[in-house]
């Protein structure tokens, strides 16, 4: 690349991804001197943080969705287009969009993760993980349907089965799961079955580790499994799970093994890169970590391939205290950005210093009144975190009717604690009981091996 562009036509720049990293990085650029294109295989860019509140019936998916183009309608030297990319050649600075080829001087990958089973990934079909919007109803769906299922069910145990809930993994998204669905069991639908009683659910997290929530400080960490206890939840830390089959969930804790009889199990232990990264290894000899992340230079590129930036939860990024940064919405947002800022000063001959990301603390809901925050300087629980977790989420809300349709259901739920998104819906929407369980549950048999989760 040279040293100033400021003559030439407009720079090309290609975005792979309309999610946090992808779409701040367009914003970023949208009065810079550059033509800008964003791809994503999806019409809309998704608030992760939100989609556990669709998958228990607090929120429907468009309240948490916006459509990219109208979100960049403004940037009028931005287009988007709707495809997967499915190739790039780093040499002829292309991408491939099916048979189309679409030229870039920067290119930006922001593909994201999805969930990893460790090895496992035929338990997929037994314990949904939560990417996407397709997810997020397809977990409402066995969440509801198990209710419908045990108020049919006559057999004490197959009822009992129903109503357990399983919970793999204690990081943010299964804690705030466990804390919904216990507020789901014990408050909103006491008053709505007849033949059940919905108090009696279980609702069980299970986390590897030796405490729930492992990237906030410990005090904290004691604090949400507390306030989870009160809600109902039953909190195993130290748990390996090393089976998942049909109905039935085999932990190990310490030398004693057990098995649980579950219909649900929802699935929130880890992540691994989208595919992407493994292509951008194939195409330019770019190190992967174990989980699939590109390993990225101080300004997020690829080694050898200064005009190719990798940002999000597919970058591993080291070089600030030698670990990679959490696969946080904040990261990706800071990296967009970063990214965007990078090529505007290129194109003027200037340089940027290494990105430096700025870690404004975490938070994670637990349940009504009930959260924690930890921004490093300050502390919270309790009714205050769960204030100030509320207002962090609307903010960050990427269009204004978005804001003000959940601030308005919120404000109701709150209320009425009552949640107006319980539908349940899909292919498997009739639920059958007894021995004809849905059949998207229950297929292979995974073999028999411990997994840390």
């Amino acid at each position: 690349m040279v040293d100033s562009l400021e003559n030439n036509p407009p720079h090309q720049v290609v975005i792979i991804g309309g999610g946090f990293g992808g779409l701040y990085a367009a914003k970023a650029l949208a009065k810079a001197k550059v033509d800008v294109t964003l791809i994503d295989k999806r019409n809309f860019h998704l608030f992760q943080p939100l989609l556990y509140q669709v998958a228990t019936g607090t929120l429907s998916p468009a309240d948490i969705s916006s459509p990219l183009r109208s979100v960049l309608s403004k940037s009028k030297n931005t287009k988007v287009l709707l495809g997967e990319v499915n190739d790039i050649d780093p040499q002829a600075q292309q991408v491939l969009l099916g048979e189309q080829a679409i030229p870039y001087d920067t290119l930006i990958v922001a593909t994201g993760a999805k969930h990893s089973y460790f090895g496992k990934d035929n338990w997929e079909d037994f314990a949904p993980g939560l990417k996407t919007v397709e997810d997020a109803i397809e977990m409402r769906r066995r969440i509801f349907s198990a209710f419908e299922a045990a108020e049919k069910e006559t057999d004490p145990e197959k009822r009992r089965a129903w109503l357990t809930f399983v919970i793999v993994g204690g990081g943010p998204t299964g804690v705030e799961l466990a804390g919904a669905i216990a507020e789901l069991a014990y408050q909103t639908l006491k008053e709505d079955f007849r033949n059940i009683d919905t108090s009696e659910a279980r609702v069980l997290l299970l986390e590897g580790l030796d405490r729930i929530l492992p990237p906030f400080a410990p005090e904290l960490s004691q604090q949400a499994e507390v306030s989870l206890q009160q809600l109902g939840v039953s909190v195993q830390t130290k748990t390996l799970v090393t089976n998942i089959e049909n109905d039935i969930v085999t932990l190990k804790q310490g030398d004693e093994v057990k098995e649980i009889a579950a219909k649900t199990v929802l699935w929130a232990a880890g992540v691994k890169a989208s595919p992407m990264g493994q292509v951008l290894a194939e195409r330019t000899g770019a190190e992967c970590d174990r989980a699939g992340r590109v390993v990225v230079e101080p300004d997020l590129s690829i080694k050898g391939y200064p005009n190719i930036h990798v940002v999000g939860d597919l970058a591993n990024f080291s070089h600030q205290n030698g670990k990679p940064l959490p696969g946080v919405a904040p990261v990706a947002m800071q990296e967009g950005e970063y990214v965007a800022k990078l090529i505007k000063e290129k194109i003027k001959g200037n340089t940027l210093p290494a990105f430096n990301y700025s870690d404004r603390g975490s938070l994670a809901m637990i349940g009504q009144n009930l959260a924690v925050v930890d921004l490093g300087f300050i502390k919270l629980k309790g009714f205050f975190a769960w204030l100030f977790w509320l207002l962090i989420h609307i903010y960050f809300l990427i269009e204004f009717d978005n804001k003000l349709v959940v601030m308005i259901q919120w404000v109701w739920n709150y209320i009425t604690r009552k949640r107006g998104a319980r539908l349940i819906t899909g292919q498997e929407a009739l639920v059958k009981v007894g021995n004809e369980a849905p059949s998207t549950y229950y297929k292979a048999t995974p073999p028999r091996q411990a997994v840390n989760v």
